[in-house]
């Protein structure tokens, strides 16, 4: 692909329950197969559940997850005369909430079939734990920074 001009990132609707761009981009994320109603159908009942549980309304606490888990600082491949060194540089805005979106339904989907019987049950616990700074998507951007700030010698090597 040229890297002379800028790719123009689409726009995607709110969703029609809360109209939250965020909400719609997990949605997008969650679904499998193209089956978008089904995965709307998930993510809200996600967070009714986590409403339930958390006594915070399921936007505010979704938001709230998902500045917990955005990471500051991640490790980009730069390539130096032959040798290929881990760059920390600062996530942007954009990134940082797609990092988190992923890692958040990564990590749901991960989740035990023992302890949880469904996929919104799962989320709404990736979402809690986020909300305690706790789970698999706190984990994710503990190591991003950890490895940011293990490789900071090379960060002279920024572009």
């Amino acid at each position: 692909m040229a890297r002379s001009s800028k790719i123009k990132r689409r726009t995607v609707d709110p969703d029609p329950k809360f109209g939250s761009l965020l909400v719609t981009r997990l949605v997008n994320r969650a679904m499998d197969s193209g089956k978008k109603s089904a995965s709307q159908t998930q993510v809200y009942k996600a967070l009714d559940i986590v409403e339930e549980k958390t006594k915070v309304k399921g936007l505010e606490a979704l938001e709230t997850a998902i500045r917990n888990i955005t990471p500051q600082m991640e490790v980009r491949s730069r390539r130096v005369g032959g040798a290929a060194y881990q760059v920390p540089v600062p996530v942007k805005t954009y990134r940082g909430a797609s990092l988190a979106v992923r890692w958040l339904i990564k990590e749901a989907a991960k989740r035990s079939n023992k302890e949880y019987h469904t996929y919104a049950e799962k989320l709404a616990a990736e979402i809690i734990d986020a909300l305690d700074e706790t789970g698999g998507a706190i984990q994710r951007k503990v190591t991003a920074h950890k490895m940011a700030d293990a490789n900071k010698a090379f960060a002279h090597f920024r572009w």
